[in-house]
């Protein structure tokens, strides 16, 4: 049989409860809501971040964020570090087994010529290569009003900077993404659809707000931008049915981390939180090692290759490389990787091939093992105070993580400590030995 082609959709911000068949039902996601019918719908799927930078580069590369080089949000000037070929990524990966591969959207992985789609696996790109841009205009101006850097107009096809003023963002994504398919319809292709929605700012045409006149102005813009997210999809699957490609390819779906309350999506210039997102009863929220920072919708369809069925069985989104790569009739063996090939569990109804997850940020460390979770240093949002020093929970009768069991379960929770802060210890390693002297967020 003729290798599957392969897309992997991410979205920006959205919470595990911003999606039809993850539970909302203000929102309209009717093409996403099809896909996950048609396969598997993640209940426990987890981020590589809390935030966006290393959350793509665990996805991208199979790694835990500070394997990979990338451990906070990086910087959007064209001096930006970031990712570099050291470490393969899945399109390169791919490449070799032949594959043309394509991104579309956002990067956020680095601004440096080294580190850019191209020199990082991709025959071509089109998209932005900073964290968030103008939908419109396609400026990237966060971070610039201090002085040290002008905002920056930030859309590119491959190496040449192009200019598309008024198109939406959303809907150009889409386009180049059809596109890219429609060209390579005699495959094998791995194409990575990065949408930007539904992070701020918070624009969406008139035509998509129309579909919720009854929501209040915070929630209709959230539901907005993800109902054209949506149709994004629904051309996406549309056109794959038409090529005749739709039963071998496999359509990945997930959001890079849990939802913003940052308060500079109003866009009216005040402080207040934004709570247009929803994390799905989870506690915390972007920036956060708490289950709503890091668990997040996902899906994944390939045909008859996989079951329609409800996976809850806890996976991270380093797992996608090694997956991806087995399914396409590479080796994952031939890489390093913190992600476990999870195929058995979705075609064959396999256990998960984990025993711990780990996550790390700034001060914040985590690891999951079973139902217990523990958050060292935790915080539920951006800034604020650690809700505890040591945080402990069974998600299994409390997965919105409301009751402290770290001294009722003593010892539990120092054999969780000792293999969070030794996992950690190897981070940091790695990290000094390998990443820091060639990297710099601002």
């Amino acid at each position: 049989m003729n290798k599957p082609n392969v897309i992997v959709i991410l979205t920006d911000d959205q919470g595990y409860g911003d999606l039809g068949c993850m539970g909302a039902a203000d929102l309209k996601t009717p093409n996403l809501d099809a896909l996950a019918a048609k396969g598997a719908r993640f209940t426990s799927m987890y981020a590589a971040s809390p935030v966006c930078s290393p959350s793509r580069a665990g996805l991208l590369t199979g790694r835990y964020p500070g394997n990979a080089g990338v451990r906070a949000i990086l910087a959007g000037h064209r001096r930006a570090s970031g990712l570099t070929p050291k470490v393969p990524t899945l399109a390169a990966a791919l490449k070799k087994e032949g594959y043309a591969t394509g991104i579309c959207g956002k990067w956020h992985l680095g601004l440096k010529p080294e580190c850019r789609p191209n020199a990082n696996g991709f025959d071509e790109f089109s998209g932005f290569l900073a964290g968030c841009l103008d939908y419109y205009s396609h400026i990237f101006y966060y971070g610039m009003s201090d002085g040290g850097f002008n905002p920056t107009h930030d859309l590119w096809e491959n190496g040449d900077e192009v200019w598309a003023n008024g198109e939406y963002l959303t809907e150009r994504i889409t386009r180049k993404s059809v596109d890219f398919i429609r060209r390579h319809a005699d495959g094998p292709f791995f194409l990575y659809v990065a949408y930007n929605a539904p992070h701020y700012p918070m624009h969406a045409p008139q035509r998509y707000l129309d579909r919720f006149p009854d929501l209040p102005w915070d929630r209709r813009i959230m539901a907005a931008m993800l109902s054209a997210v949506d149709d994004g999809v629904g051309e996406i699957t549309d056109t794959l049915e038409k090529l005749g490609l739709a039963e071998n390819t496999i359509v990945y779906f997930q959001s890079d981390n849990g939802p913003s309350r940052e308060s500079r999506n109003w866009l009216d210039g005040t402080p207040d939180p934004y709570y247009g997102g929803s994390a799905g009863g989870f506690a915390g929220h972007k920036f956060s090692l708490f289950e709503g920072g890091i668990r997040v919708p996902a899906l994944l369809a390939w045909g008859d290759k996989v079951p329609a069925r409800v996976i809850g069985d806890p996976c991270i989104a380093t797992d996608i490389f090694p997956t991806v790569l087995e399914a396409c009739g590479g080796d994952p063996a031939d890489y390093v990787l913190d992600g476990r090939s999870i195929l058995g569990l979705l075609t064959r109804g396999e256990q998960t091939p984990h025993g711990c997850l780990f996550w790390e940020l700034e001060d914040q460390t985590a690891v999951r093992r079973g139902d217990y979770k523990l958050v060292l240093n935790g915080r539920l949002e951006e800034s604020a105070a650690p809700r505890a020093p040591v945080f402990l929970a069974d998600l299994g009768s409390d997965p919105g993580e409301t009751r402290n069991l770290a001294e009722a379960l003593p010892e539990t929770c120092e054999e969780l400590t000792r293999l969070a802060l030794r996992w950690r210890d190897g981070i940091e390693s790695t990290w000094e030995r390998e990443f820091a002297k060639n990297y710099a967020v601002t």
